[in-house]
């Protein structure tokens, strides 16, 4: 049976959790300017990578799962202390969406902070499917 631990369903709910966040991110860039803009578009970049890594490998761990995610947005914050991601999104827009400009410290914090709220609905989520399914499926919800 499948369920939102493994299998298509995980992978159909992770990729409409990656298209509500991409909805999420334009829509808080067209509503709101300034840091919060900024600070809510870092939490919705680790967001969207969390998204992902369950699409990728659906059965991760919630905890996991935010790890990699707070990793993959930790290493490109830290690549762009480098300075090539500013001069390759000078010719790429996609570049330069994926992997910014220019290092600023404050985005890790942020980056935290969307990998702890992926985490926590996605734990919850997994608690309740396993509690409905009358299954007890060890640490799936670590």
């Amino acid at each position: 049976m499948d369920d939102l631990r493994r299998g298509p369903a995980a992978r159909l709910s992770a990729a409409g959790a990656a298209l509500l966040t991409v909805a999420a991110g334009l829509g808080v860039r067209a509503v709101l300017s300034g840091d919060v803009a900024k600070y809510a578009g870092d939490a919705l970049y680790t967001v969207l990578v969390y998204a992902l890594v369950v699409l990728v490998a659906p059965g991760v761990r919630p905890v996991r799962a935010a790890l990699g995610a707070a990793g993959v947005s930790w290493a490109v914050e830290l690549f762009q202390a480098t300075g090539l991601p500013d001069a390759w999104g000078r010719h790429s827009g996609l570049v330069h969406l994926v992997l910014g400009s220019t290092f600023h410290p404050p985005d890790l914090f942020w980056y935290l902070v969307g990998a702890a709220g992926a985490a926590l609905p996605h734990r919850a989520l997994l608690r309740r499917t396993r509690r409905s399914c009358g299954t007890a499926v060890s640490g799936a919800a670590d």
